[in-house]
């Protein structure tokens, strides 16, 4: 039994709930990329740079979620295996500007459909207008919180 106004209750909490189906939304798709060689933060990555080529680690680490370091450690690692370039010296300032490779375009194409097939799966039981709905709801979310955070 809940102790009335003690925490938060789980049940009804749509932050948690949110947290609840961000991980497992993160689960199926580790699943699915799992066996292309790849994380999320790996994909995120490639499809970030496939839609915005040039952004700089900052930017990168900042749209994958993740830190500086860690997207550091990643290009490295992407840059190595041939799936990014980026010159050796910034032109301009310090950032370097990353670029996908033909390998990672190739690499970029077979985790998108994978990881189509796992929003699919997600959207499922949803009409189309529940779909609708649901984005825009998210967005407003995001927007309201966002608003907060920069009035502060």
């Amino acid at each position: 039994m809940k102790q009335q106004g003690v925490g938060v209750d789980l049940e009804t909490s749509l932050g948690y709930l949110l947290k609840e189906a961000s991980s497992a939304l993160r689960t199926a798709m580790e699943e699915v990329l799992r066996p292309l060689g790849m994380s999320v933060t790996h994909y995120s990555c490639l499809e970030l740079l496939a839609q915005r080529p040039g952004l700089s680690n900052s930017e990168l680490a900042r749209g994958a979620f993740v830190t500086r370091q860690t997207m550091n450690v990643l290009l490295q690692a992407l840059e190595r295996d041939g799936y990014v370039t980026r010159p050796a010296e910034a032109p301009v300032g310090k950032a370097l500007p990353t670029r996908l490779t033909p390998r990672g375009r190739r690499s970029l194409e077979r985790a998108s459909a994978a990881v189509r097939s796992v929003e699919t799966r997600m959207l499922a039981g949803l009409t189309e207008a529940e779909q609708s709905d649901a984005l825009r709801i998210l967005r407003r979310m995001i927007h309201s919180l966002r608003a907060d955070n920069d009035g502060a």
